[in-house]
């Protein structure tokens, strides 16, 4: 196989286990597929520009990037979505037009499939059925924002961190993905924290026999534990 072909092929592939697409049937997503083309992002890449986003769609094919918003009187930072392979952006922009004051930042190197976004809008009106996908993929954004503001109004420090670290579990393996390797800073700012608060609670953690920490890595022992720790201090707050 070419380079080119293969280039080709994996595009498809990543088309296909985006959630976007995953019922298109080949002759449709092969018509879309042409109107993609690849970039290639350093880590720390940060995609500051509102602009940019009303005029192209990403789909991440490799790495992880953050949306984020930030006050930059206060310096405070919040990550709205951390999003990996299969994840899209920006949608609110497709949908409705309009300028989405949100940021970006890869935190790793990462590669993207873009898409102008009337190519796209003409590929939906062509085929109108799949904008159900497209809803549906919004409507789970949204339920993962309804979760994430009550979490800060409702949630301490230490529930929240709990409930991160169980949302990132691989169930077939147990084990931690998505967040294993990020910075204290980074897990802070998903939590709405600070960087020496989060780090007080993971050694805590650690001392408890709930996670192992080495290497800049965190690894949860017993997911059972955590189950149990997030019981227990719901019922301690009751």
């Amino acid at each position: 196989m070419h380079d080119k072909d293969f280039i080709h092929q994996n595009n498809y592939t990543v088309l296909q286990e985006c959630g976007l697409f995953t019922d298109v049937p080949e002759e449709h997503l092969k018509v879309l597929l042409k109107n993609f083309y690849q970039e290639k992002w350093p880590r720390q890449t940060c995609l500051v520009h509102c602009e940019k986003f009303l005029f192209h769609f990403y789909i991440i094919k490799n790495g992880r990037v953050k949306m984020y918003h930030t006050d930059f009187d206060s310096a405070k930072e919040h990550t709205i979505f951390l999003l990996k392979k299969g994840d899209v952006f920006d949608l609110f922009c497709l949908l409705d037009g309009i300028k989405h004051k949100a940021y970006y930042e890869c935190l790793d190197h990462t590669e993207v499939l873009a898409i102008p976004m009337d190519k796209l809008r003409s590929w939906l009106q062509s085929y109108p059925e799949y904008y159900k996908n497209f809803l549906s993929y919004a409507g789970r954004s949204m339920r993962m924002l309804e979760e994430n503001v009550s979490q800060l109004v409702f949630s301490d420090i230490t529930t929240r961190l709990l409930h991160l670290l169980l949302k990132n579990i691989d169930r077939t393996s147990n084990k931690l993905q998505n967040i294993n390797d990020l910075p204290d800073k980074e897990l802070a700012f998903l939590i709405g924290s600070s960087r020496a608060v989060v780090n007080r609670h993971l050694q805590k953690m650690k001392k408890m026999g709930l996670i192992k920490i080495s290497r800049s890595k965190v690894q949860v022992e017993d997911v059972s534990l955590l189950l149990q720790h997030l019981e227990n201090n719901r019922i301690n707050k009751n």
